[in-house]
């Protein structure tokens, strides 16, 4: 198989060098009876790609070799037990068919809750919804993730996805104030909502809203358990088609647009919509603790920020 030419290629938010790719390769070749699943696990090893809780990213490896196989700097083994990568959807059932409209109020729904995405048929349940009804249809998150489904009672009422933050957006990491290694070393601190699905036939006012409150309470908690570490900043991206109402009412913070060019996008070419850009700080030193700074420093400037930003009709609100 050719080599690449280039000195270091990115995937999944890490650099890979050439010595790297050829060491995967190497690696593969060897180890030609072993599945994807447990190469990734290999690679991370090999490279020592781990988390900050320190196990193994072994979703972001498996992600990133298959962008590496469609790139042809690799070759992966054929997927096994009929793996589809999400490209032919989620499986049908019945009880992802539409359900009675429900029009209350968010005051008046009973029994307002989260459930966290841990079981089989949860996550079922919310692949099927998020392929029926969301826009962008389903597709694995990769890396670090979690997953929410919203509940009046027994009655599901919306879909939540939070995975890992985009490599680089400059108008978010102008607001954050960090520096190129700063951002390599502290990204795994912000989360991106990647998914948020209000089922259609669900009509409740402010129940959006209600939710991105309810999450951005409990998300840093169910992601320490998960993960060994607490994020300090959400992001999300919401076309321009859309008012991005909820997001705004929940107190999240726009901060810009996107240039259109997706996660991974290397050649500057416009091909996705424009996007408008939200933020939400989980802690009141989130800046502090994206830089690597003591506590305290750097607090001036922000407040500085902050004004300038509040003057221009933003309102930002934090939450401890």
């Amino acid at each position: 198989m050719p080599k690449p030419t280039a000195a270091v290629h990115r995937y999944c938010s890490r650099v890979f060098t050439t010595e790297e790719l050829d060491s995967i390769r190497d690696l593969i070749s060897a180890n030609a009876n072993h599945n994807r699943a447990e190469l990734s696990r290999i690679v991370c090893d090999l490279v020592s790609w781990f988390g900050p809780d320190g196990r193994r990213k072994d979703m972001s490896c498996r992600v990133a070799m298959l962008r590496m196989h469609r790139d042809g700097l690799i070759e992966l083994p054929l997927p096994r037990n009929g793996n589809r990568n999400g490209k032919c959807g989620a499986p049908r059932t019945l009880w992802g068919e539409p359900g009675e409209p429900i029009t209350k109020p968010v005051e008046q729904l009973e029994e307002l809750h989260l459930l966290r995405v841990n079981s089989a048929a949860d996550s079922g349940m919310w692949n099927e919804l998020i392929d029926r009804y969301h826009y962008l249809g389903y597709h694995p998150l990769p890396g670090a993730q979690l997953r929410y489904l919203a509940f009046s009672g027994n009655r599901v009422l919306a879909a939540l996805g939070f995975g890992s933050s985009a490599w680089k957006v400059g108008p978010r990491d102008e607001f954050i104030g960090w520096s190129v290694e700063q951002r390599v070393d502290k990204l795994a601190l912000v989360v991106n909502n990647a998914r948020f699905l209000i089922l259609p036939w669900v009509e409740s006012q402010n129940l959006a809203s209600r939710l991105l409150s309810m999450v951005a309470r409990q998300l840093p908690l169910h992601w320490e358990a998960r993960y060994g570490y607490r994020p300090v900043l959400l992001e999300t991206f919401v076309e321009q088609r859309f008012r991005g109402t909820c997001y705004r009412a929940a107190n999240w913070i726009h901060v810009g647009k996107t240039q259109g060019r997706g996660k991974l996008d290397r050649h500057r070419h416009s091909e996705i919509p424009v996007k408008e850009i939200f933020l939400y700080p989980l802690r009141r030193d989130f800046r502090e603790q994206l830089r690597g700074l003591e506590p305290g420093a750097g607090r001036q400037n922000d407040r500085s920020k902050s004004a300038d930003r509040r003057q221009g009709g933003d309102r930002v609100t934090t939450r401890s």
